[in-house]
């Protein structure tokens, strides 16, 4: 095998980034394809599974270009490694992606998404599972928000750009991956805040969101939107910086609005996130910039590189945000709520509650696929 190049997931991003047009070739089965794969705006992608080449038919190669890169994907990186040498050995120029989609769920790419003299906020995208997290900094002081399990990302991040965790803070108590807000905290010495409505009957070792108005980093004011910002979950809290950047968790996003049927009470979160998206967001000006905890398309990501878009684009392209008949919104909310609930989330939220201990290999196969926590309520 040591004919094969191998291409990392970070080496891959930076060609889809670059235009280069390459195809990404995905070997696994049909059903994991089509739930959960490599996507970019600019990138073809193939599904052939790998027992296809086992059998040796020629027709196999019948759509894959020969004068463009092709990568190949699978589970964890094995099964790429063979079929991109037979593809080498009939002339196509292969790389396999090393570890599969396995490293691919593990990469995180932070943006810059704003920056002036006292103030610089960082978008860190998980990209295979669609989770955003934040770092804001001032005066060489951080606080994170819904940081993810990787929890050296964001101690490396801090180290490159000079800053001091001081504050982790969890938006909510989150159902499709493994937060990283209480060890990352303990680690650096940060304090961990979560929502005591979210935190109740845990073990949980925080500061409740709820006695705090605002949380000072360097020269900024964060301010705690805990008027709790239920509907997706009854405890979900926003944070919002000088009325120009709302950190919306998953309350508000750039295609729709949270989901408010995890907790089995669809009906009454619902009129919960009516509430809160006529009540307490109201007074937010257009411009104010959004920035969710989670996305689930990939054309949310802008030219940027940042998914995030102002309030009032939000609210004109969102029917169900201009929908003020109570009844109405509750009934269209509670209907969209896909039915498909984010798999093995009652697992995760027990590690999250601090419930339950899991492995480092288990942790990983728990968070794999996509992120399901969005709802599309596109007019």
């Amino acid at each position: 095998m040591e004919n094969v190049q191998s291409i990392t997931a970070e080496e891959l991003h930076r060609k889809m980034n670059s235009g280069e047009d390459i195809v990404i070739l995905d070997v696994r089965n049909e059903t994991d394809y089509n739930d959960w794969k490599i996507e970019g705006k600019k990138v073809r992608s193939i599904n052939i599974p790998y027992f296809n080449f086992m059998e040796e038919d020629e027709q196999v190669y019948a759509g894959l270009p020969k004068d463009t890169e092709i990568v190949v994907v699978c589970a964890k990186g094995g099964a790429s490694d063979y079929v991109a040498e037979m593809l080498m050995e009939k002339g196509y120029k292969t790389w396999s992606l090393k570890g599969g989609m396995l490293a691919w769920s593990q990469f995180y790419v932070p943006t810059t998404v704003y920056l002036d003299e006292k103030l610089k906020i960082i978008q860190i995208n998980r990209l295979a599972k669609g989770c955003l997290s934040y770092a804001v900094i001032s005066e060489g002081k951080g606080m994170i928000i819904d940081p993810n399990k990787e929890i050296d990302v964001y101690i490396e991040l801090a180290k490159q750009h000079q800053f001091k965790i001081e504050h982790v803070v969890d938006s909510h108590l989150h159902a499709d991956h493994i937060t990283g807000g209480p060890r990352l905290a303990a680690q650096v010495g940060a304090t961990y805040y979560l929502s005591s409505e979210e935190a109740k009957g845990t073990n949980l070792k925080y500061e409740p969101l709820d006695r705090y108005d605002r949380i000072k980093v360097g020269d900024v004011h964060v301010e705690v939107l805990s008027i709790p910002t239920p509907g997706h979950t009854p405890g979900s809290t926003s944070f919002l910086i000088d009325n120009r950047f709302l950190m919306s968790g998953d309350t508000i996003f750039v295609g729709g609005l949270g989901r408010p049927d995890l907790g089995g009470k669809a009906k009454e979160w619902a009129e919960d996130l009516y509430h809160t998206v006529f009540y307490k967001l109201k007074d937010l000006p257009d411009d104010c910039l959004v920035l969710p905890a989670h996305y689930s398309d990939i054309q949310e990501i802008n030219e940027h590189g940042v998914v995030g878009e102002v309030l009032g684009k939000i609210r004109a392209n969102n029917d169900i945000m201009r929908n003020e008949d109570k009844a109405l919104f509750t009934e269209q909310v509670a209907s969209a709520a896909s039915m498909e609930k984010p798999p093995n989330f009652e697992e995760i939220v027990a590690i999250n509650r601090g419930e339950l201990q899991v492995d480092e290999e288990r942790a990983i196969e728990l968070e794999i696929g996509p992120n399901r926590c969005a709802v599309h309520h596109h007019g």
